[in-house]
């Protein structure tokens, strides 16, 4: 893959991509048999968290824990992931550039959001706690 200083499209990388990159040259130098276990370990990791998207749990945390362990040995995971934490990384500067009318607008559609969850229950009768 290519060093950082020679992506000029891409903006500076998140730190966590660099610190897997330094990680990744330790990983290498490691025997086969670790590096095979490492690879179930992320195979098992990732798909626990495609599992997450439909099943309750926390999908857009186990998702990356699984790539960033696959990303040591495979290149399509440390692609997938730098894509990911890159998203991350601008969703978060959005969210801290919104204006507080976004941020206004934003939580009251979550607060009609859980009110339209509350009338649907109480109307269709729909129990809170399963009994």
């Amino acid at each position: 893959m290519d060093a950082p200083s020679e992506r000029p499209d891409r903006p500076s990388e998140p730190k966590l991509v660099a610190k897997l990159r330094a990680r990744q040259e330790q990983h290498r130098r490691r025997g086969r048999i670790y590096r095979a276990l490492f690879v179930v370990a992320g195979l098992v990791v990732l798909a626990a968290g495609i599992a997450m998207l439909a099943l309750p749990g926390p999908a857009f945390v186990v998702i990356p824990i699984g790539l960033a362990i696959l990303s040591l040995e495979f290149a399509w995971a440390e692609h997938l992931l730098e894509r990911a934490l890159v998203k991350g990384e601008d969703a978060k500067r959005k969210a801290a550039a919104a204006t507080p009318a976004q941020k206004a607008l934003s939580a009251a559609a979550v607060v009609l959001g859980i009110a339209a969850a509350i009338a649907a229950a109480l109307v269709w009768d729909i129990p809170f706690l399963p009994v």
